[in-house]
């Protein structure tokens, strides 16, 4: 959601302001590159987890605040809905056991802050969107307290000029309006970050959005969104509707949405921020006092605080991240495609197949980008989120095939090539790709389960489909607290 603002309004001289400002930042950023000022010698990984807060009866509870007073932990922090909350998992290296490391990790942080959440009525569940959600948990009332959201959720709704239409035709059909942003709430999402060189940054870039379709299609775990059968990954285009900034006129003129999937293979990071200022306006003008081109010319590392704030409000898949840790610059890679959970096992595995694909394809001697158009991974993208993991998929030398048959035949042995080049312990490989492999021969992951445990529920015990619904949260938050990965979970 971009860097914490307080409430404020803006003049249009805030605006002429940023827009100089946020310039200058670029062509520091450009002079900092041709000089290769970035930390490059230990690349580090990450991870972000969003969660959704839910009562004892399945369904959103409004208690971020008091579940992070709870839990009193600086990993964990608000997000956009008063029913969320996000855990920022310390970055690491993968080398050796580094995936144990981030799971066991992630597993005693959740296990401690679900105990502490207990205690004022509330548990913690890793889903893409919940399922129990309905249109009056989204309103304006249920943003989260911090001012940012307001201020953006003002901002987004002052560039549209009118309600937000939430239109999506999968299984069966949704037709809604939205008078504010708290749609964007009810996709919770996991993101892996991946440090890499200003001289790897393109071939890792253009490497994720090649594979970002199969993720998806691996990963789904978002078919339903008040009580409909939708797309089996329906966060893809419930994001992409509920953060858009253009009326029906401006779309038609072909400007861009701000969840982008982008429009071409990239040569340089520098693309990416270009293309941020060059085609989006600022949602957020504001200015730091910082002149960047000082601060360099004294040495300093620049924050480049304007540039970083515009590309928190612009959503790519695949967003570029410019960071400044113990005084040094650094790039990231941050991968935004895949929904929350269903276990931590999953959420881990799922990086684990994503960080040793990615290796193995940005280092490939023939890039898979060359032969490849960069709308066939869009359209790769799109049909695995509509069908999760039936989808067939576009793939160079094999044509379309089932996204399954793909992994199994082709990334899987890629993914192995790439967690041995980043070093990672032989027995971790292979339990964690393993999953991965588990996952494509049973055509289980946590959509497919999500749908046939509803299907369950309403045809052989007669439920409606709002006690169904609230089935499928229980018995979904047993399993999770499990750690089976979702391939070994029964339907009830």
């Amino acid at each position: 959601m971009g860097e914490d603002v307080g409430a404020r309004t803006f003049s249009r001289e805030d605006r002429a302001r940023y827009r100089e400002k946020v310039r200058r930042c670029l062509d520091v950023f450009a002079e900092m590159l041709r000089e290769s000022r970035f930390d490059v010698e230990r690349p580090m990984t990450g991870l972000e987890i969003e969660l959704n807060l839910v009562d004892d009866d399945s369904m959103p509870t409004m208690r971020n605040a008091d579940v992070l007073a709870a839990v009193a932990d600086p990993d964990f922090q608000t997000e956009l809905g008063q029913f969320n909350v996000e855990i920022n998992v310390a970055p690491r290296r993968l080398t050796g056991t580094g995936t144990a490391e981030f799971e066991e990790h992630v597993r005693a942080s959740l296990n401690e802050a679900e105990s502490k959440a207990r205690t004022v009525d509330a548990h913690m569940v890793m889903i893409g969107i919940l399922p129990t959600l309905r249109p009056e948990h989204l309103t304006a009332e249920t943003l989260s307290a911090n001012p940012r959201y307001a201020l953006l959720n003002e901002q987004i709704f002052a560039a549209r000029g009118e309600d937000l239409p939430i239109s999506i035709s999968g299984v069966e059909r949704l037709r809604a309006t939205a008078d504010t942003i708290t749609p964007e709430a009810a996709c919770t999402s996991t993101q892996f970050h991946l440090q890499v060189s200003p001289a790897q940054f393109a071939d890792y870039w253009n490497a994720a959005q090649a594979v970002a379709g199969i993720q998806v299609a691996l990963g789904a775990n978002s078919p339903l969104f008040f009580g409909r059968e939708l797309w089996r990954e329906t966060r893809v285009p419930l994001f992409q509707q509920a953060t858009d900034t253009r009326s029906e006129e401006i779309k038609a003129q072909g400007v861009r949405p701000r969840v982008w999937f982008g429009e071409r293979w990239i040569t340089s990071v520098f693309d990416l921020f270009e293309e941020n200022v060059r085609y989006f306006p600022a949602l957020l003008p504001v200015c730091d006092p910082e002149d960047p081109a000082k601060a360099l010319a004294a040495g300093e590392v620049p924050k480049l605080a304007e540039l970083r704030l515009h590309n928190g409000t612009i959503y790519r898949w695949n967003r570029p991240v410019y960071d400044v840790l113990k005084g040094r610059p650094h790039l990231r890679v941050e991968n935004r495609v895949l929904p929350a959970g269903p276990t931590v096992v999953d959420t881990v595995a799922n990086g684990a197949f994503y960080f040793g694909l990615v290796r193995a394809l940005a280092e490939s001697d023939r890039p898979l980008w060359s032969q490849m158009s960069f709308s066939a991974a869009e359209e790769n993208f799109t049909s695995c989120a509509r069908h999760g993991i039936d989808a067939q998929v576009f793939w160079p030398a094999l044509g379309y095939l089932p996204a399954t048959e793909l992994v199994l035949r082709r990334l899987l042995p890629l993914a192995y090539h790439g967690l041995d080049r980043w070093g990672v312990d032989p027995a971790e490989r292979d339990r964690l790709l393993g999953i991965i492999e588990q996952r494509c021969l049973t055509g289980r992951n946590g959509a497919s389960w999500q749908v046939e445990a509803l299907h369950r529920f309403e045809q052989a015990d007669h439920l409606d489909r709002p006690a169904a619904l609230r089935e499928v949260v229980r018995h979904y938050v047993d399993l999770m607290h499990s750690n089976r990965p979702v391939h070994e979970w029964p339907i009830p």
